[in-house]
């Protein structure tokens, strides 16, 4: 049975909008295992990306908790100090790979030299950061800037760069949103073949119904806040 990668119980988070305080999430509980995909999607405002967010410890919940790789934040046992800060730092740079709709790519930095900036942030030594592009299908463009290559080349540079860092899960937040239809099916496919080849976990936010659907669950947060 694979293990579970993520495991969420009755997770909350609010926000103050003047006097009012809106709530984004509000009890929410899931489970998502190693090699599983879970498709996150409602309308704009619904709470995607916060959700993201509070996955990664970019934010922290009013209530609930939240276990993932292997740790634990409990909001009710206050583990949201400072030693929870430097807990989600290091899953981050360890553990979490996040894809964003526009890549995050060094601008001053080859394709190759972004993705072994990522890997060995992360501490990995492997080596086989030039294997990853190779399989994201840029390994002709690894010696490129980015601004010298395309918006989808860049895109699969930036999986690349959290493939070679051998996650437990990616984080990603609409990451065909900002391509071409045709553009984005590539990327979308490269990024569940490689998912389902190294078996880490796949958390995606997206407008999309068609990718959603690749995915084998998925999370309705409805509509807009």
């Amino acid at each position: 049975m694979p293990d579970t990668v993520v495991t969420v119980e009755q997770l909350g988070k609010c926000f103050r909008s003047g006097a009012e305080t809106v709530r984004v999430i509000d009890r929410l509980s899931f489970e998502v295992a190693s090699a599983g995909s879970m498709a996150v999607i409602g309308r704009s405002g619904s709470g995607k990306s916060t959700l993201l967010n509070l996955l990664c410890g970019l934010e922290l919940p009013d209530s609930g908790r939240i276990a993932i790789a292997g740790r634990q934040f409990d909001t009710t046992h206050n583990t949201a100090g400072p030693d929870a800060t430097s807990a989600w730092a290091a899953l981050r740079k360890q553990s979490i790979g996040v894809v964003f709709q526009e890549a995050n790519l060094m601008p001053a930095m080859t394709l190759l030299e972004n993705v072994q900036l990522r890997a060995s942030l992360a501490g990995k030594t492997a080596g086989d950061e030039r294997h990853w592009l190779e399989q994201l299908g840029v390994a002709n463009e690894a010696n490129r800037f980015p601004d010298q290559v395309s918006g989808g080349q860049r895109q699969r540079a930036a999986l690349a760069m959290v493939f070679a860092m051998h996650p437990a899960i990616i984080l990603a937040d609409e990451p065909t949103g900002s391509l071409d239809r045709q553009t984005a099916e590539d990327v979308a496919d490269r990024l569940f073949e490689v998912q389902r080849d190294t078996g880490c976990a796949l958390i995606l936010a997206t407008h999309d119904q068609a990718l959603a659907a690749r995915c084998h669950d998925s999370l309705d947060l409805g509509g807009s806040h």
